[in-house]
């Protein structure tokens, strides 16, 4: 199978280093020193006390070519449109889209501009890139999750299993995007609002967490989607992670660059009151980082 990744941060770059092991064949797309990093030394993956190397296909997008059976887009839900718009031209109908990138609206996006067959995602990691060609991964944390038409799940749990993958093809995959978004939407606010790591702002602001992921829970109920017993779970996890552990939307704004405050905030708030589901914590957090926020 000819596969693509797009994106190799934190999320593709561990992803396409794993799947360059197996006997697929695979192209990575990026751009910038950390594409020529790997071009020249290959991908640098360091898990905890653990670092490896491992050369594969990399470009930018602009010299995609060819018809890809699998497009994996592994980049920010702000990225994923334009993403999409250039390597359009290696997909057909019968190529099967997924995207990782947060958020829980995803899968809808690609399936209003593309004809091809598309899957809902999401998964479940602590890496970012450290500097150009490393991706630092925390932990022991990983999960794809993905789901939809029959056969193409299959073909990419395949994928998957034959780089060694840890992933779930959950039958309810909008209640399992769902699962994963209401921790990532509270602890991306909450860490970036306060500044600090995930379990600090439940070691120091306990109520602040429930509340918020009370008040996610109650906009996916509104949406006809029960995820009420996430909110204790999502405080268990959050107590349990590395002490320095943060979330990608909290990195983005401690390094000025681009953020997802619309995907993970925002919506909560948009969805809330298209609803009629009150938000006043998420609103107030949205409201504070709204003028930092980078579009």
């Amino acid at each position: 199978m000819r596969v693509a990744v797009v994106g190799l941060g934190g999320v593709g770059g561990y992803i396409c280093a794993n799947l360059s092991k197996t006997q697929h064949e695979l192209v990575g797309f990026a751009r910038g020193a950390h594409l020529e990093t790997i071009q020249k030394q290959g991908l640098k993956i360091v898990e905890d006390e653990l670092s490896w190397s491992v050369k594969f296909d990399a470009r930018t997008l602009e010299k995609a070519d060819g018809i890809f059976e699998c497009v994996l887009f592994c980049v920010k839900s702000y990225d994923l449109e334009a993403s999409y718009a250039k390597i359009a031209s290696c997909i057909n109908e019968k190529t099967v889209l997924l995207s990782f990138a947060n958020g829980v609206s995803n899968g809808d996006v690609l399936r209003k501009i593309s004809k091809s067959i598309v899957l809902d995602g999401c998964v479940y990691i602590l890496s970012h890139q450290e500097k150009a060609g490393v991706i630092r991964k925390k932990g022991k944390v990983f999960a794809a999750v993905f789901g939809g038409e029959t056969e193409a799940t299959l073909c990419v749990k395949e994928l998957f299993d034959a780089a060694g993958l840890r992933n779930k093809t959950p039958l309810d995959i909008k209640k399992e995007i769902w699962k994963k978004y209401i921790f990532i939407s509270a602890f991306a606010t909450l860490t970036t609002y306060y500044d600090m790591s995930i379990r600090r702002v439940y070691e120091t602001h306990p109520e602040m967490c429930e509340k918020l992921l009370q008040e996610i829970a109650g906009v996916a109920a509104a949406k006809g989607i029960d995820i009420a017993d996430e909110v204790a779970k999502a405080m268990e996890t959050a107590s349990a992670l590395p002490q320095d552990a943060s979330t990608s939307m909290h990195l983005d704004f401690q390094n000025s660059k681009r953020d997802e405050l619309e995907s993970l905030s925002g919506y909560i708030v948009q969805e809330g009151q298209k609803r009629g589901v009150e938000t006043p914590l998420m609103q107030e957090m949205y409201k504070t980082l709204l003028p930092r926020h980078i579009f």
